[in-house]
C-alpha cells in the first residue's frame, strides 16, 4: 500500500521524535483497524471501540501514548487549562460529568469545588485506580451514557467526538442529552477539520483516516447540538491561555472565510497560533 500524500508531507516527521518507519508503520496499522471499525455493523461496532485500541497499542509499540511519560507537572498543567474553562461553570451544587475521562484527574479535581462528578469512560481497567468520595466511575460502550436522567448540570468532553463513529455521534448526544438536568449544559473540545487531520494520518492524508473517524467544524457541531435538542450553542476560543466566551456568528463566519481559501495556503497558515484558536471548537451548549 503507497501512503496517500506522503511525499508533500514527509518533512513532518522531522519534528516527532520516532523515525519516519516508526510513523508509517502505526500509519498501516491504524489505518487498517479504523477501516474494521468504520464498515463494522452497528450491533458489531459498539464492542469494536475498546477491541481496536488494545490491538493498536500492541502492534505499535513506539505509540506516543505508551512511550511518552507525563510527568505530574505536566499532567497538572493539562488540569489546570481544562478547569479554567469550566471554572466558572462549576459551584458547590454542581453535577459534573467527564465523558472520556481517563485516568480521572479532571473530575478528581472538579470533585473539590462539586457536589458529585462522574467519572465515564470504555476502559474498566483505566477507571480503576478512580477513587474519591463524591467521584463515581461508569462505564460506556461507546455510545451509552449510563447515569440517571436529568441529574447532570455539566457534562464536559475533550478529543473524544473525534473518535465516535459518525453514525454513533448523533446516538450518543441524544443519550448524554437525556442525562442533562434542564439549564445544564455540555462543554465539547474537539479539533477542527479544518487545519486537520490531527491523527497520525496527517503525516500522509489531507483527510482524517486513522481512529479520528470524524473531524468536525463548529458549524457542524452546532447543527448536531441543535438537532438533539439543545437550545444554544456558545463559542470559548483559547487566547493567550484564556477562553474567551465568543459568538456562534463570529466563529462560523471565520470559518466560512478560511474555507474559501487555497487548499495549500490554508495547510501552511491553519496551524498559526490566532488562526488555530479561531478554528479550534470549544463548544457549550445548553439544555
Amino acid at each position: 500500500m503507497e501512503a496517500v500524500g506522503a511525499a508533500p508531507v514527509r518533512a513532518r516527521f522531522s519534528k516527532t521524535p520516532r523515525s519516519a518507519a516508526e510513523i508509517e508503520h502505526h500509519y498501516r496499522v491504524e489505518i487498517e483497524l479504523a477501516e474494521r471499525l468504520r464498515s463494522a455493523p452497528r450491533d458489531q461496532r459498539l464492542g469494536l471501540y475498546g477491541a481496536v485500541y488494545d490491538e493498536l497499542y500492541r502492534r505499535v509499540p513506539s505509540h506516543p501514548q505508551l512511550v511518552r511519560k507525563v510527568s505530574d507537572a505536566e499532567r497538572r498543567a493539562g488540569v489546570a487549562d481544562r478547569i479554567s474553562l469550566l471554572r466558572r461553570f462549576i459551584d458547590p451544587n454542581t453535577v459534573f460529568l467527564e465523558i472520556g475521562a481517563g485516568d480521572g484527574s479532571l473530575p478528581l479535581e472538579v470533585a473539590r469545588h462539586a457536589r458529585k462528578c462522574y467519572a465515564l469512560d470504555v476502559s474498566r481497567e483505566i477507571l480503576s485506580g478512580v477513587q474519591h468520595a463524591r467521584v463515581e466511575t461508569v462505564l460506556s460502550d461507546g455510545c451509552s451514557v449510563p447515569v440517571p436522567a436529568n441529574s447532570v448540570t455539566l457534562a464536559y468532553s475533550f478529543q473524544v467526538m473525534e473518535h465516535i463513529h459518525p453514525d454513533d455521534a448523533l446516538e450518543q448526544l441524544r443519550n448524554l442529552f437525556a442525562v442533562i438536568a434542564p439549564d445544564g449544559s455540555y462543554i465539547c473540545v474537539t479539533p477542527s477539520r479544518l487545519n486537520g487531520p490531527h491523527d497520525v494520518s496527517k503525516f500522509f492524508d489531507p483527510v482524517a483516516r486513522g481512529f479520528h473517524l470524524k473531524e468536525y467544524t463548529n458549524a457542524e457541531l452546532e447543527a448536531l447540538f441543535r438537532a438533539v435538542g439543545f437550545r444554544e450553542v456558545e463559542a470559548y476560543p483559547r487566547f493567550r491561555g484564556r477562553y474567551i466566551r465568543m459568538p456562534m456568528s463570529v466563529v462560523k463566519g471565520f470559518e466560512w472565510l478560511f474555507g474559501l481559501l487555497p487548499s495549500a495556503l490554508r495547510r501552511r497558515i491553519g496551524r498559526k497560533p490566532f488562526i488555530h484558536n479561531m478554528l479550534s471548537v470549544a463548544l457549550r451548549a445548553t439544555k
